[in-house]
């Protein structure tokens, strides 16, 4: 795996030194210089057009040259909500809304709002343009679904320009959205549009075409689950699209904000920290000191800490992804750990850290408000301390992929106080742009452990094996494959070659006996 990451390195090093030294120099003013900073320094950006280019290093360069011009002509670092026609937004035929069944965002394209119109045709392609990059900064490019939702749709829906545009959007200028196991799913197309969907799907690669799944009501839920479909596609999803404001994933404030624990869920909860503590206290002293290395600052206001969160775990070992935001850094840094029903796993712990001078409010809010109790929910952090969230499932219920949580943080002025009528017209008054945002997935363990030892590795939110790992090696295999694909059509074809070649030489051997024949006779 180590040769695997440093192969990876070198690859994305000599992507960068080549485009500095075969583009930069030629077509410097055709790109921003937001993005060209950017290419310098995400290695994850990078890594994702090798990824779809199957790490050949001058099929990237031409992808990333072909991106980054689209960027700057769609001017896609300065799309705003105030820059475009609010009638866009109004109109619904485009959104992010839920999740599939694997955890993966919705990108819905609701084909009967949308009419051909070469006037509309600029401004309809900057929205989607903007909807790609808001969740490639929200959510760190993570991986999209993509719903044509077909229904009610006829002749006067058509308009393969567009379709176009939002496919090379996902095949050109954003392949990370469908990498590994991500899905195109078409809903009900009507049949007068099959020949529309065979030009279309000239426009995928191979591995675009094979996640298009064409749909209806009975088989959709395959890959959606009901609570994010609506009635008209076997659903239960209440969701109506309105705007303003700006569809996002309707977090709501979980259960148990701020008040006593007075459920019998939260006092065997209790118990459980308790326990667990008891358990980390018999922690090695290598253990230890990687948690030192990684909390220094908490562990120097401890003292503090106690005092303000009562049901810390105090020597609770801390998870080893961190988050590091422009206000708090955050422990885990993407997923939240839970067992499933069988390994009784009900709780995760995160861990937040004020790396400012003044004091930043918090409030963690959920997809799932019924499912969790978050302890404290919304409260606020010292300068230079850290501060425990518990998260804990709610009598019978269980994670799943699609349960998000989003941590909320901004700073306070010093003459602000810190109880709950202050916080409260805090959040009321704070400008939205002074919010820093982080989004936490839910991640469910499946084991075959006995619970007690499943219990003791998710409370220090250790997974098995990441989900980069994975990726990686599914990506050497579809090389791997790739390569033998390669392999098996060169022997084809130097096969119809030597055929061809037989042919020819028994035709002329025949030629010249022929001829000699008859010069005898």
């Amino acid at each position: 795996m180590a040769e695997q990451r440093q192969d990876k390195a070198a690859l994305i090093s000599e992507t960068r030194r080549r485009f500095e030294a075969e583009y930069l120099a030629d077509k410097s003013e055709k790109y921003d210089s937001r993005d060209v900073e950017r290419l310098q320094q995400d290695d994850t950006w990078v890594e994702n057009y090798l990824i779809w280019r199957h790490d050949v290093v001058d099929d990237t360069l031409k992808m990333i040259d072909e991106s980054l011009q689209w960027r700057k002509e769609y001017t896609v670092n300065d799309l705003t909500e105030s820059v475009l026609p609010k009638w866009l937004f109004e109109n619904g035929s485009l959104f992010l809304h839920g999740y599939d069944k694997e955890g993966y965002k919705l990108f819905w394209f609701r084909v009967k709002h949308h009419t051909r119109d070469p006037k509309q045709q600029l401004e309809k392609k900057k929205l989607v343009a903007f909807w790609l990059e808001h969740y490639a900064k929200r959510d760190h490019g993570k991986p999209l679904t993509v719903v044509f939702d077909m229904a009610e749709t006829g002749i006067s829906h058509i308009d393969l320009d567009f379709v176009r545009f939002i496919v090379n959007c996902f095949t050109d200028y954003y392949p990370n959205f469908l990498i590994f196991s991500a899905k195109i799913v078409i809903f009900e197309m009507p049949w007068i549009m099959n020949a529309a969907f065979k030009i279309v799907k000239g426009w995928l690669g191979p591995e675009a075409i094979s996640m298009l799944k064409f749909t209806n009501k009975s088989d959709v839920q395959e890959y959606i689950s009901g609570e994010y479909l609506p009635p008209h596609m076997g659903g239960t999803d209440s969701f109506k699209y309105s705007y303003p404001p700006l569809v996002d994933d309707d977090f709501q404030t979980p259960l148990c904000e701020n008040g006593p624990i007075t459920s019998e869920d939260e006092h065997e909860s209790k118990e459980e920290i308790d326990a667990d503590t008891k358990e980390s206290g018999e922690l090695s002293e290598e253990q230890n000191l990687n948690q030192k290395k990684m909390n220094s600052i908490e562990q120097i206001s401890k003292s503090e800490e106690t005092d303000k969160t009562e049901i810390k775990p105090k020597n609770a070992k801390k998870a080893l992804t961190t988050f590091k935001g422009p206000l708090l850094h955050i422990s885990p840094a993407e997923e939240l750990y839970f067992g499933s029903k069988e390994t009784g796993e009900k709780k995760c712990l995160i861990v937040l850290t004020n790396v400012t001078k003044n004091v930043v409010a918090f409030k963690v809010r959920t997809t799932a408000p019924e499912k969790y109790r978050v302890k404290p929910s919304n409260s606020s952090c010292e300068p230079g301390t850290s501060l425990d969230i518990i998260v804990s499932l709610h009598g019978g219920f269980a994670a799943s992929l699609q349960d998000r949580f989003l941590i909320m943080a901004a700073e306070m002025d010093q003459s602000s106080g810190a109880g709950v009528p202050e916080l409260t017209q805090f959040w009321k008054e704070v400008p939205r742009t002074k919010v820093m945002e982080h989004r936490l997935r839910c991640h469910v363990i499946e084991s075959s452990k006995p619970s007690s030892l499943t219990l003791k590795e998710n409370a220090f939110n250790i997974p098995a094996k990441t989900n980069e790992d994975l990726h990686i090696q599914l990506t050497r295999l579809l090389q791997i494959n790739k390569r033998l694909q390669e392999q098996i059509d060169r022997c084809l074809w130097f096969q119809q070659l030597s055929v061809v070649l037989s042919l020819l030489s028994v035709t002329v051997v025949a030629f010249c006996f022929y001829l000699a024949y008859t010069q005898r006779s």
